[in-house]
Order: structure tokens, then sequence, then C-alpha cells
């Protein structure tokens, strides 16, 4: 992640048309996002952030970061999200982001699992996922509250061996 690449996710976070209907949770400040990019880069042994280029443009971003289904030192995962700008949704960039950040952390990490979730009506995402290598796992009900109201969300992921 770079300078471009932050202007570009700070100008995201200043509206829905920016975020997507599913991302936007009210107005976000921004400001730490700087400071993080000249802090470590965003990247750190707890999680990071990637651009994601197209003709060396910045179209999005990928994210991870460390989740936990027990105790952390013997039952983390990274969990991961994207953002793709408006104007490059549904040309395949999302799953193919995901599917390469899947295979670094991998490659990279000791990660058994690597997760994500989306909206159960965030169609376009679930697709995505699947076509990255994600198995679909569950439901998890009214967990993520947006836009007035508890939504329901759908857990995914794709394990080591599979890979």
């Amino acid at each position: 992640m770079d300078e471009q690449g932050v202007a570009l996710f700070e100008r995201a976070l200043l509206s829905p048309a920016g975020t997507g209907d599913f991302q936007w949770f009210g107005f976000t400040s921004a400001t730490h996002l700087r400071a993080r990019l000249a802090e470590d880069g965003f990247l750190s042994p707890d999680g990071g952030m990637l651009a994601i280029l197209l003709d060396d443009r910045h179209v999005g971003r990928v994210e991870w970061f460390a989740r936990s289904w027990g105790r952390p030192a013997t039952s983390s995962c990274w969990e991961i999200a994207i953002g793709v700008g408006a104007e490059h949704r549904g040309r395949g960039i999302g799953s193919a982001a995901q599917d390469l950040l899947a295979r670094y952390l991998f490659e990279h990490t000791r990660a058994e699992r690597v997760q994500a979730s989306t909206d159960v009506e965030n169609l376009a995402e679930r697709r995505a996922l699947t076509k990255a290598g994600f198995r679909e796992e569950g439901i998890a009900r009214r967990a993520q509250w947006r836009a007035g109201a508890w939504h329901d969300m759908v857990l995914y992921s794709r394990l080591r061996e599979a890979d």
C-alpha cells in the first residue's frame, strides 16, 4: 500500500457509493490510515493491507487480520476483507485478488485457515469467494449492524490442504 492506495481508500470511506452498500457503516475517520502507512506500511504480524493494481492503477485493496476460535496461541486464523472501486466491480478482480491473498497467506504464514464473511444478500461477493476457492460454512444471524438494522452474514473459509 502506498500514498495513492491510501488516497483511494480515504475517498471510498466518504460515501456508500465509494464503499458499496454492504460496507457502508456511516462516516468514518481515515486519519489513522496515513499514520499506519508511515508506521509499518500496512504490514505487521497481526495483519495488513495491500493495494489491488490493474494496469498499474489502484483499483482497490485487500486486508487480513487475525481471528481466533479459542486461545489465540492455538486457534488463530486469518480473516480477509476486500474493497474494489465501483467502476471495477463485476470483472473478476475481487475473486482473483482474494485467491492471490489466500495463496500468499498460506505460503508465508503458518495459517491453516483463511476465512471471510459477507452479507447474505451480497451475491456478487458470495460468487467471488466461491470462485476464489472458499467454501460456504454457515450463517451468523444478525451479526452486523449496518444501515439501521441487523444483517445476517455468511461465513466462508479456505483451508491449507485444499489449496
